[in-house]
């Protein structure tokens, strides 16, 4: 579904520059930008924009936390990205990643080793490898490779919940979603986090995937295994990251459990702690008079 601004209550975004949403009338304390890749599958799935602005409306009522929301992939003032204490992309992936194009990658580096937190969301966690892979194993701690990870639509069931801040306030619950996994993650782990870990059925492995269709004897050879989905690092340079490989449905923002540990990753990776009870769910992704549940 794609919503006009007007039914996302406090959020101004123009198609040219980045809609600051503040918390308050003081200066902020910590800066997030959240970058919002064109929407890329028509309605229902890929809508970065309107997902974008859920998570900016929810983190509205976050003291000390400024969130800048950028249309389009990039924002077209750089600059502003020498501000921000975090940046998260929920976008395509592959060779129109918008981090990898032009001199992004150096940007975000340049900054990423001066303790500024990256998130990925969904397709965003999918680069090219030799373009962007090797940053986003240093960044994120991870990232999906073609032809190793995978991208069946499949039931996962989120049975235990660790002990983190973005799990803060967190349920166990199941989603059917495109949940990649097999991630090319860094050697022997180190560092990762495993936040959201669900085991896919034999069938899942077997395929069909999205694309290519598999099944890859590798994924195959695994049955059983329980496989990461979401994930967290705090590296050295003392920024953090994530990757978080659902997201493409727009209407899976409403199953609750699955939008706050997004939210508390957006606050986590922006360096401030999460709430008591984990982020508050302040909007829904399809309103009630649109549902078709």
């Amino acid at each position: 579904m794609n919503f006009p601004l007007s039914n996302q209550p406090n959020i101004f975004v123009t198609s040219a520059i980045a809609a600051t949403l503040a918390t308050s009338s003081t200066a902020a304390e910590k800066h997030l930008i959240l970058i919002a890749g064109r929407d890329s599958h028509g309605p229902a799935a890929h809508e970065h924009h309107a997902g974008m602005r859920l998570f900016a409306a929810d983190l509205a009522a976050i003291e000390g936390l400024r969130v800048t929301m950028v249309p389009n992939g990039w924002p077209e003032d750089q600059s502003i990205i020498d501000t921000a204490d975090a940046v998260v992309f929920y976008a395509d992936g592959l060779g129109g990643h918008p981090a990898i194009q032009n001199d992004r990658l150096e940007i975000l580096g340049r900054r990423a080793a001066e303790g500024m937190g990256i998130g990925m969301i969904h397709f965003a966690v999918h680069v090219p490898v030799g373009n962007g892979s090797d940053e986003f194993k240093a960044w994120i701690g991870g990232y999906y490779e073609s032809g190793w990870s995978c991208n069946p639509m499949w039931t996962a069931k989120i049975e235990e919940i660790p002990e983190h801040p973005i799990t803060t306030g967190v349920e166990p619950f199941a989603h059917h979603d495109e949940w990649y996994f097999n991630m090319r993650f860094r050697d022997d782990m180190a560092g990762v986090t495993p936040i959201l870990v669900a085991k896919p059925s034999d069938e899942t492995r077997d395929g069909p995937y999205v694309h290519p269709a598999g099944p890859y004897p590798h994924i195959q050879a695994e049955k059983g295994r329980g496989e990461v989905l979401m994930w967290a690092v705090e590296r050295e340079d003392g920024g953090r990251g994530f990757g978080f490989t659902g997201g493409h449905f727009h209407a899976g923002w409403d199953n609750p459990p699955m939008r706050r540990v997004v939210l508390n990753a957006l606050v986590w990776v922006a360096g401030m702690e999460v709430p008591a009870g984990g982020v508050a769910i302040t909007t829904k992704a399809v309103p009630d008079e649109e549902s078709t549940e």
